[in-house]
């Protein structure tokens, strides 16, 4: 199964970030690159929502973090034993594996009792010298690890084995002795030995490769006989191992991780402790592998495609831990680095959602009718319905083809995009929707944007902008925080900001700036108008 691959925009995920992600997985997927999975940083704001919903598609699924968590990594998948199965069985298992060390021992709904290690195993065995005695154990897992089989006649029912354990080797004095009443009595062609127990009313006589099976086949007995192919010695010792499994596990302070676990927590754990695997559960605490040491050597990491941005401050957290082997982005480039070669697609063009309806057209693909429309909106809204100056003829071009696709009016497409009210959103909540940070020089800023066709109405809530902003500078340690309200009738954006008014005075040529807001005509981009004129600046 090929890994999963996700398409992620950027954080505060505008339409064209989260449209191009869609459009790009589904693209991958129909040419057969299996897997890819759009995601996205945050929630959809009021034009995303709307049209994801008008066009009848899902949000992608939202991703916090692309840290390396236990999921990521190929852990092993061994047999989870049942607490009844017979140690024989768990040791032959780790014999066929020699890669495991232990095996999970889980209750009846899948989660965790404890973990069996051959050491564990081994020590039992030993333990069995010394106190050469069976408790309770289930006939049926005698019989399995003797492939023995009992010889009394159908109405002698036995469920479980007790008893201390006898070999009885030939004597020439006493019989059995020192035999206790309920013992388990191992023998060989020894008739006058099974008398004896049958006499001190032994609890199981087994009997080990002899014919005298033939002669009390279908006895009546309260004493349980079994047949067994194997000799005395083998059968004492697999008698031991005929103990459930569960007897015999460590239960205590056993240390497991969870799938939803980030790998670097993991390192730190196992550092400080002594074992050599660790079971791996899911979130209903159910057993589903176990993780070694060796596997945090070179684990798998998240792969990841960038889309429409490539600046890790704008990127998914835990960036670094992942294999980014995509970018796709019509911004300049930032400081995002890779550890090999990627494929990047960067076009000066006013939509990222342009540069993947092209990749369509080059694999001689054509998106459907919800995608195409959804689509063409997508490159309408980062246009501004093609008013902004990062608009070419090719957005333009490429978004009527897909408005005919869908068979949408392009222009009557814009005022619906455009009209999705967010008025009714607290300031908060509108600052945050479109906001980006950038880093120019030795100087930090955030840049909101919200794009109506109503800012006269949205710039009398400034005071409240003023107030949010403020305190956005403070907490986060901005040199400056802008609020672009971009006007797509009247072509141009009302400014709010919370900083150094000579910056803004020199950086748009104001020559007489009361306050903290004006109007810029003509200004309507973020990345091609609002940050150059401040690299400038600031550099």
């Amino acid at each position: 199964m090929p890994p999963i691959t996700y398409v992620c925009g950027h954080r505060n995920p505008d339409t064209d970030s989260i449209v191009s992600a869609m459009a790009y997985a589904s693209l991958c997927n129909a040419i057969g690159e299996n897997d890819y999975v759009p995601a996205r940083l945050g929630p959809p704001n009021d034009e995303t929502a709307y049209l994801l919903k008008r066009f009848g598609f899902q949000p992608p699924m939202l991703i916090s973090t692309v840290r390396t968590q236990v999921k990521d990594i190929e852990f092993d998948r061994p047999p989870r034993l049942s607490q009844s199965v017979p140690v024989s069985h768990a040791w032959e298992l780790l014999q066929e594996n020699p890669n495991l060390s232990t095996l999970p021992v889980t209750n009846e709904d899948g989660t965790l009792y404890g973990i069996v290690s051959a050491g564990g195993i081994a020590e039992t065995d030993m333990k069995a010298i010394e106190v050469p005695v069976l408790d309770g154990v289930p006939v049926f897992n005698v019989l399995s690890a003797l492939e023995g089989h009992i010889i009394n006649r159908d109405e002698d029912v036995f469920d479980f084995i007790s008893g201390e354990v006898t070999i009885a080797l030939p004597t020439s004095g006493a019989l059995l002795r020192g035999m206790k009443e309920g013992a388990i009595v191992i023998c060989g062609q020894q008739e006058d030995v099974v008398e004896e127990a049958f006499r001190r009313k032994a609890n199981c006589v087994i009997l080990c490769q002899s014919n005298l099976a033939e002669k009390y086949m279908g006895l009546t007995s309260s004493t349980c006989v079994i047949a067994t192919p194997y000799d005395a010695w083998r059968a004492a010792r697999m008698l031991y191992q005929a103990t459930p499994v569960g007897r015999i596990v460590k239960t205590d302070e056993v240390v497991c991780f969870h799938l939803e676990d980030y790998l670097d927590d993991v390192r730190e754990t196992v550092l400080q402790s002594r074992f050599r695997t660790y079971p791996v559960l899911d979130g209903d605490g159910k057993v589903v592998g176990t993780l070694g040491r060796y596997h945090l050597l070179r684990p798998q990491r998240k792969r990841i495609v960038l889309v429409d941005h490539n600046e890790v401050g704008q990127a998914v957290p835990g960036l670094d831990q992942a294999e980014i082997v995509g970018i796709i982005d019509h911004h300049r480039l930032a400081d995002v680095q890779t550890g090999y070669p990627v494929f990047m697609r960067n076009e000066p063009v006013g939509s990222s959602t342009t540069i993947v309806a092209t990749m369509f057209q080059e694999h001689g693909l054509m998106p459907g009718e919800k995608l195409a429309g959804l689509m063409a909106a997508a490159i309408v809204s980062d246009t501004v319905m093609f008013k902004s100056p990062t608009t070419t003829p090719k957005d333009r071009r490429i978004a009527e083809r897909l408005a005919r696709i869908a068979g949408l009016d392009l222009d009557a497409l814009g005022r619906e995009v455009f009209s999705a009210s967010s008025a009714e959103k607290s300031v908060k909540a509108l600052l945050n929707t479109d906001f980006k940070e950038f880093h120019l020089g030795d100087h930090k800023l955030g840049i909101s944007q919200i794009t109506t066709m109503d800012s006269k109405g949205m710039i009398l809530r400034e005071n409240e902008f003023m107030k949010e902003m403020n305190k956005m500078k403070a907490d986060r340690g901005y040199d400056m925080v802008m609020l672009m309200i971009t006007d797509v009738l009247r072509e141009g954006t009302e400014l709010v900001f919370a900083g150094d008014q000579e910056i803004i005075r020199q950086a748009f040529s104001v020559p007489n700036l009361e306050g903290n807001h004006l109007f810029l005509k003509g200004m309507v981009s973020r990345k091609k108008q609002m940050v150059p004129a401040l690299s400038l600046l600031w550099g």
